[in-house]
């Protein structure tokens, strides 16, 4: 999979431009709030029509025009691909691939692939459940974007689900029972299957993360991941039965995938609570690193590896070990503080105020 061309208008900071990209590895270099990360972001929305920073679509929209248009042209599995997108302000925007309007957002899932490093993936590591389920489930969806629907059907289930349990009052009457059991049978179905999932998707991230985070780190230093599902011990069924009452008086479904973790040692210690910003940084690139390993074995395709500004989230030691180690594909890279020694990228393009020009 490989990115030659992006087109922006009315994109962010961008009034307009043309970028090509190299076969390799590419540079964006420029300093803070030239543009560099706006032109990531772009790429990412053309690959999951969302912004990898959280941000919303009028936020995507340079301030005064009505849509922003992003265009990129490609190819995949050795054929020519063409993504457009018009991102509205207000209202629906619209995506074509290959000149064919797509009737669904999730047709558009796989046909360009990326992983994204960016600052706040420390998150990954240092925060909450939420962004580690993220982590989990986004992978799924790269390998097999059928697992979208997945996805998208627990969300639907659990809001009526609590939507029922809130309009209960904390009562179990004979409809509310009725109905509750309908919505059991439905989390029960969805549920396990995506804790199935995601379980077989550690059972593989595992020695992909110990190998990236060795190569990261410079030294071999040991990494367990798991999945820490504590309902599945007993079934999701009879969990939820135990948690009945609880569920009732909180209004809210206490049990299930929505509250599994990724729990992760470094060097057999809780990283999360144990591990340096360094190591923690360190693992958290390595987390982004094995779910592109896994996702180009799974599909024979190398994901476009995303870094944005990764130099500044590493010491120099580690900065030289990922340029050593960087997988093969594409990569296109974001960097304020220049590059570290030894870099060589195919091509160097310098941002300064929403321009773009190769070096």
């Amino acid at each position: 999979m490989r990115l030659a061309r992006l087109w922006l208008t009315d994109f962010r900071s961008y009034a307009s431009a043309d970028i090509a990209f190299a076969p390799g590895l590419t540079a964006l270099l420029g300093q803070n709030g030239e543009g560099k990360t706006n032109v990531m972001e772009a790429i990412g929305y053309l690959a999951t029509l969302s912004s990898f920073r959280g941000a919303p679509n009028d936020a995507l929209v340079r301030a005064g025009a009505s849509s922003a248009i992003v265009r990129a042209e490609g190819e995949r599995e050795g054929r020519q691909l063409l993504i457009e997108a018009e991102i509205a302000a207000t209202g629906r925007g619209r995506v074509q691939v290959n000149k064919q309007k797509l009737a669904r957002t999730r047709d558009l899932l796989g046909a360009l692939r990326i992983s994204v490093f960016a600052p706040d993936d420390l998150e990954l590591v240092k925060g909450g459940p939420a962004e580690r389920r993220r982590y989990l489930d986004d992978t799924l969806v790269a390998r097999r974007p059928s697992f979208d629907s997945l996805r998208s059907d627990l969300d639907r289930i659990l809001r009526q689900r609590n939507a029922l349990l809130k309009q209960s009052g904390g009562r179990l009457s004979p409809e509310v029972e009725a109905t509750l059991m309908v919505w059991d049978a439905k989390l029960i179905e969805t549920g396990e299957a995506l804790a199935n999932a995601r379980d077989e998707l550690v059972q593989e991230l595992g020695p992909a993360l110990d190998l990236a985070y060795s190569q990261v780190a410079g030294r071999p230093v040991p990494v367990s991941v798991s999945y820490d599902a504590p309902w599945r011990e007993q079934g999701l069924a009879a969990a939820l039965e135990a948690a009945r009452r609880d569920e009732l008086r909180r209004g809210v479904s206490l049990v299930g995938p929505h509250r599994d973790d990724l729990v992760l040692h470094l060097d057999q210690l809780p990283s999360r609570t144990h591990a340096s910003q360094g190591e923690q940084r360190s693992l958290a690139l390595a987390l982004r690193l094995a779910a592109h390993r896994v996702v180009t074995d799974a599909t024979g395709s190398s994901p476009i590896l995303l870094l944005d500004d990764v130099f500044s989230e590493l010491d120099p030691d580690r900065s030289a070990a990922l340029l050593e180690h960087l997988p093969h594909g594409q990569t296109v890279l974001s960097s304020a503080a220049g590059l570290p020694p030894g870099a060589s990228p195919e091509l160097v393009l310098r941002v300064s105020n929403a321009t773009i020009r190769p070096e």
